[in-house]
């Protein structure tokens, strides 16, 4: 049966569309116990402090039809337990999850949750609402062209629409909406959605494969959540266009939507699975990243570890 999903501010999300994507994740720093619910000073640089929230960014309260109010904390869980998961699968990372309506977010090693990471092609789930609102991409099934270059994956050298891009994770055609969007638009985008660290670097075209862009676990279950619930700061009909862009299942009385990503212009290489859970009228966002030491060995646990964590903590119904 199809679950409805009401897509407005739940009492845990009511808050200004124009903050910071991470959602108070300064609860993270509430120590490595089993529960924190109030934040503290985090240690470490004036970037890392942001990642984690301690120093999010004033909220634009004279946005049209705005109101600006204090940001809820969520009661964090931290769940050191299940890095046996990640033992077991041969892997290093770490796990976010938000559970939206419950005001919950679960997280497996903490101080990597709050440490920003390479986006790599996770940055396509915002990259295609910018590519909407901005025009760049009409629609969803616009064939945007890929260049005529020979691509390290063959899959690649078509010329595809939004939706198969996505879905192929095709880097060429997103690097031609990047060119189309333009340096300018970029960085404004990236500073209305508050991505990250907002920082492009000097090219439009690698910033989210080799720049500056950075972005935490913790801050893509910020921004992911706002997205599935319809609270970011552009159209409805290019949210929506996204969110149908990256569902992948729908069964069991659940939906899954998600995105894969592979950063190895840094060493170790990161490697993302990020999305959520639509289940009984609850939204479940999570991100999951892990060091890609061993090439496709690693990459290849992203999701079935994912998978797992989503089962073990009663997201996903058993299997």
């Amino acid at each position: 049966m199809n679950q409805h999903i009401h897509r407005h501010p739940s009492p845990f999300l009511r808050r200004t569309a124009l903050g910071a994507a991470a959602l108070t994740i300064s609860t993270l720093a509430g120590g490595a116990g089993c529960a924190a619910t109030s934040p503290r000073t985090a240690p470490g640089t004036a970037e890392e402090r942001t990642a984690s929230g301690v120093a999010s960014p004033t909220p634009q309260a004279d946005a049209p039809g705005v109101t600006a109010q204090p940001d809820p904390e969520p009661q964090v869980v931290v769940r050191d337990d299940l890095r046996s998961l990640f033992r077991k699968a041969g892997v290093e990372g770490t796990f976010a999850l938000l559970d939206v309506e419950g005001g919950r977010m679960t997280v497996v090693d903490r101080r990597r949750a709050e440490r920003r990471m390479l986006p790599a092609s996770t940055f396509k789930v915002a990259h295609s609402l910018i590519a909407l609102e901005t025009g760049a991409a009409a629609d969803a099934d616009e064939v945007i062209p890929y260049g005529g270059k020979p691509q390290r994956i063959k899959e690649w050298e078509h010329d595809m629409n939004l939706r198969d891009a996505v879905r192929v994770s095709n880097v060429a055609v997103f690097q031609t909406l990047a060119r189309r969007i333009g340096p300018k638009r970029e960085k404004q985008w990236l500073d209305r959605l508050d991505y990250g660290n907002r920082r492009m670097g000097p090219s439009v075209q690698q910033f989210w494969l080799d720049g500056s862009l950075r972005i935490s676990a913790a801050e893509q279950v910020g921004f992911l959540s706002r997205l599935a619930q319809d609270l970011l700061p552009a159209s409805p009909e290019a949210m929506r266009t996204t969110r149908d862009l990256l569902k992948i299942e729908q069964k069991n009385g659940y939906t899954l939507y998600a995105k894969t990503g592979w950063g190895d212009a840094v060493r170790p290489a990161v490697g993302w699975w990020v999305g959520w859970v639509e289940r009984g009228g609850h939204v479940y966002a999570f991100a999951l990243n892990i060091d890609i030491k061993a090439g496709n060995r690693d990459a290849d646990q992203r999701i079935p570890l994912t998978r797992t964590l989503l089962h073990t903590l009663g997201v996903l119904p058993a299997a």
